[in-house]
């Protein structure tokens, strides 16, 4: 969990895509290419990597609201007489 005042590092989507494509062509491991990038884990890269392969884009998802679509969730309110 995130301390206050924590401060995250944030990579560029041309980083990401050149990071995973240094791990598809070449025979280095995960936390070879992890060290020499210079990221603080290699579960970085993997999840970067399974993006990829998934199809999905390397877009910003901070501050996006994923409840937008759906205004209504949870019990509806009870009114007293």
């Amino acid at each position: 969990m995130a301390r206050k005042g924590q401060h995250f590092q944030h990579y560029t989507k041309e980083f990401k895509m050149k990071a995973v494509k240094m791990y598809e062509e070449g025979n280095k491991s995960y936390n070879t290419l992890a060290e020499e990038l210079g990221l603080r884990s290699s579960t970085q890269l993997k999840n970067w990597v399974k993006t990829y392969r998934e199809g999905k884009s390397f877009d910003d998802q901070r501050g996006k609201d994923t409840k937008s679509d759906k205004p209504f969730i949870g019990r509806p309110k009870t009114t007293f007489k």
